[in-house]
């Protein structure tokens, strides 16, 4: 069995806590098998989460472990938050 070595997901806050965020992670390019759930620390988010934040997670290289990069936020004239 040959392990995914390189990958990107597409990841959503669905609710989170004081210590925790459930998020929906979804492959690109999406797949057939639907999204899927997970539990994950909020220390492991470099950026400030919210419900309906999105993220990604990296992998790029075989020997370098993943990464959570966040979307940028973009503050329209009304000040409320958007992702860009």
């Amino acid at each position: 069995m040959k392990m995914l070595t390189t990958f990107v997901l597409v990841g959503m806050i669905d609710s989170y806590d004081t210590h925790f965020a459930t998020v929906e992670l979804n492959t690109t390019p999406a797949s057939n098998g639907g999204p899927s759930f997970a539990v994950m620390p909020i220390m492991a988010f470099p950026c400030e989460i919210y419900e309906g934040k999105v993220f990604y997670v990296v992998k790029l290289y075989e020997h370098q472990d993943a990464v959570i990069v966040c979307q940028k936020d973009v503050n329209d004239e009304s000040g409320t938050r958007k992702t860009d």
